[in-house]
């Protein structure tokens, strides 16, 4: 069986900028770590992309804090997790969840059998996303979430999202 490993929105502004959080900070290691432990060919990336009209979405409205903004150094991908990330593939995506990115992995899993692991952040918007929408699209596939490799906006609402994911049988490592 195939393991992939799904490195959510590792970027700037998530981390130390706009929307960064000591949490984020905190778990940049373990990222690193993790990244490292998967075969290069097997390890995919997404980037929460938006553009300059940003604050005049509806995501925009509710979250009033300009980020990811394309070409912008808070859009990057932090510098040393994209040194590991190599030709990994990378999913822009404008929302929460990546449909592209659950489309090509359903496909792929009706080729082979394949397990799906997630990190990121934050736990509570991006990476619980994408986790309920991979299960929605394959709910035969095993799917975890690492929580040593996760951070919330809040610490709170980091432990609220894994427990939604476990709700929705998504195995959690290191909760």
């Amino acid at each position: 069986m195939r393991k992939i490993l799904i490195v959510i929105d590792m970027q700037n502004d998530f981390i130390d900028g706009a929307l960064g959080t000591r949490e984020a900070v905190g778990i940049l290691e373990a990222v690193k770590g993790k990244i490292r432990s998967y075969p290069a060919s097997d390890v995919i990336a997404t980037m929460d992309t938006h553009t300059m009209q940003y604050m005049d979405t509806q995501e925009g409205k509710y979250l009033p804090v300009p980020h990811c903004v394309k070409g912008s150094e808070g859009w990057e991908i932090r510098g040393d997790i994209l040194d590991l990330l190599g030709k990994a593939k990378i999913y822009e995506k404008p929302t929460f969840g990546s449909v592209a990115l659950a489309d090509d992995l359903k496909a792929l899993s009706e080729k082979e059998e394949i397990e799906l692991e997630l990190i990121g952040l934050c736990t509570d918007i991006c990476v619980v996303s994408n986790a309920l929408l991979l299960k929605a699209v394959m709910p035969e596939v095993k799917i975890s979430v690492d929580a040593a490799c996760c951070a919330g906006v809040t610490p709170e609402k980091h432990l609220a999202a894994l427990e939604t994911m476990r709700s929705c049988q998504i195995q959690l490592v290191n909760a």
